[in-house]
Formats: C-alpha cells, sequence, structure tokens
C-alpha cells in the first residue's frame, strides 16, 4: 500500500515539538512506521528507512519474553503536573527530562523530587537532559538531585569525550550514566564503550536501522541495554517492543511507554503501560484513525518528497 502521512498534536511540549509527524505503510510482514524528526537529513534518514522496511517486508526476531517493563516519560512541567504524571502512570520507573532551555536547577530539583514523592521510596528515577549541560554543570546538577536517589542519568552532556570525562568526575558517586544521542547519532556507535563513556546503552530502533541492526551492537557494545522510543505512534512503538522482547538480558525497565505523550494514536488500543508493562502483541491501525489523523496535503506531498529522496540515498549507498 501507498505510505500515509499522520500528523498527530502532542499533549505537551517535548523535545521541542508540539506535533508528531510522520509515515505508516502496509507490507507482506506487518505494518511500518517511518517517523524521522525532522532534524534528522541526508543520509542520517536511512537507518530510519531501513527499520520500517524490516517491519514490512521482514518482520522480527523470535521473542524471549511476552511483556517488557517500561518506564514514565514526565517532560519538563511544573511540580504538580510531574506529580501528576508519575502517580497515574503505574509504572514502578520514571524518566523525567532535566535541562530543559529557559528552565534552571531549581525546576530541575523540584520536578524530581515531585515524581519522588509520587512514587515513593522503592520507584526509581532516571533524569535526561539530552545533552543539555556542559561537563561541570552536569556534575553539580547529578549530585544535587541524587539527594532523590537517581537510577542513572541519561547523555547528560552532548559529546562522547563530555560524557566520558564526566564518569571519570563522578567516580566514587554511584551515579551510573547513560547514553543515547551519542549511540544514535554517532558515525561510530561502540566509541562510547571504547572511551568508558557510559554504563548503559540506550537504543532506539529506528535511529539504528532496526531490530536486527539494534541487536548487532546490543551484543557488540558490552553495556547493559535499555531500549527507548523515538516518539512514535503505536505501530512504530511495536518495533521496540520487537527488539526489547528480543534481547537475551533486560535489567532496566525501558523507555516505551510514551504514546501518552501524544494527543492521539492510530490504534484503538494503543500500546500504553498497564501497571508498568506493555505487552508483545500484534496491532494495527484504525483506518477511520488514518483518515482523521491524515496531514494535509501539502504536508504529505513533503513526507513523500523526503521518503522518495531516502531512498534514493539508501539504493545509492548499498552498491
Amino acid at each position: 500500500m501507498q505510505p500515509i502521512t499522520y500528523r498527530i498534536p502532542m499533549r505537551v511540549r517535548f523535545r521541542g515539538i508540539d506535533t508528531r509527524y510522520g509515515m505508516v505503510w502496509r507490507g507482506p510482514a506487518g505494518w511500518a512506521e517511518w517517523s524521522p524528526f525532522l532534524d534528522y537529513g541526508g543520509a542520517e534518514l536511512v537507518p530510519w528507512l531501513r527499520a520500517a522496511d524490516e517491519a514490512a517486508d521482514v518482520g522480527w526476531p523470535k521473542p524471549v519474553r511476552d511483556r517488557i517493563e517500561v518506564n514514565a516519560t514526565v517532560p519538563a512541567v511544573g511540580p504538580d503536573r510531574a506529580r501528576e504524571i508519575a502517580a497515574g502512570s503505574g509504572c514502578r520507573t520514571a524518566k523525567v527530562k532535566v535541562a530543559e532551555a529557559g528552565q534552571t536547577l531549581a525546576d530541575d530539583l523540584a520536578r524530581v523530587e515531585a515524581v519522588r514523592d509520587a512514587l515513593g521510596p522503592g520507584g526509581r528515577i532516571r533524569v535526561d537532559a539530552n545533552g543539555g549541560w556542559s561537563v561541570a554543570a552536569a556534575s553539580r546538577a547529578l549530585r544535587e538531585l541524587d539527594r532523590f536517589g537517581l537510577e542513572y542519568a541519561e547523555q547528560p552532556c552532548r559529546t562522547v569525550e563530555e560524557l566520558a570525562e564526566l564518569r571519570r568526575s563522578l567516580r566514587g558517586t554511584g551515579i551510573l550514566i547513560a547514553a543515547d544521542e551519542s549511540i544514535r547519532r554517532a558515525e561510530d556507535p561502540y566509541r562510547v564503550a571504547e572511551l568508558g563513556a557510559a554504563d548503559i546503552a540506550v537504543l532506539k530502533v529506528q535511529p539504528l536501522g532496526g531490530v536486527r541492526a539494534a541487536l548487532r551492537i546490543a551484543e557488540r557494545i558490552g553495556l547493559p541495554v535499555v531500549v527507548s522510543s523515538a516518539l512514535e505512534t503505536s505501530i512504530g512503538i511495536r518495533a521496540g517492543v520487537a527488539l526489547a522482547a528480543a534481547l537475551p538480558e533486560l535489567p532496566y525497565a525501558c523507555g516505551l511507554n510514551t504514546v501518552p505523550l501524544l494527543g492521539d494514536d492510530l490504534v484503538l488500543e494503543s500500546l500504553v503501560a498497564d501497571r508498568g508493562w506493555l505487552p508483545v502483541t500484534e496491532l494495527a491501525p484504525e483506518l477511520d484513525r488514518l483518515d482523521r489523523l491524515a496531514a494535509a496535503p501539502e504536508e504529505h506531498q513533503f513526507w513523500q518528497a523526503r521518503l522518495m529522496q531516502t531512498r534514493l540515498l539508501d539504493r545509492k549507498g548499498s552498491r
């Protein structure tokens, strides 16, 4: 079938995004989603396309588990809303956005404290800075945030070298560092491990080229893995679930419970956590939702052209 472009408003601004766009289509193996962020371009788009083609044309490896533990995702909102999100998620783990542009460390501390209050002492809290801190700022912020008991800090600094420096500066504190952008947007995803820059690898199916490509990275990188989303609809989240279900070991809750951040979804039974877990199940879009959430004609033309250009790049690179 021909790809369909969707347009879904966000419930709250997240990653600088107010509206989520992407394409879905059905192939012989099932439904696929292609939804690269607009700040990706050129060759960076090719792995996202390969992930979609894998879902549509090949399918996924056999699962070794039938459900996946996931975390709640708390955007850079005020403490009252943060407490409400964490408490209502049913999850035992929450990932809290920090280092938001225009906000302060005091805002981060208030948000994380509210989440700790919601989860209680047995809950797990991880923070995600999306590379927003310098090494010095990250060192200070994480030491202060750790009073609330951090499971780990995701991408506190932008570069692999900065992560390695930060990790050395935090030695003895027990604060763990997870790498996300330093893997999914890197020419060499293994450099994180080679430089000792992280304790945990965050893997996302679309940016890494599919479930099998991510499994190969997980095998070679030699770090515990957390599977996370790229803010997809349930169609794209299903690929993340397939990766998490196929990993031999899965020691941490995964960041795949992000559909609640969207104002709508393409399927009737969304992949949203039930008491902190997602099922490994099959699903397909509802036709009326595809119609209702379809992008405007000019938006579809933009995405169609983007898809065609990416396919040409992929073919050239495969020669």
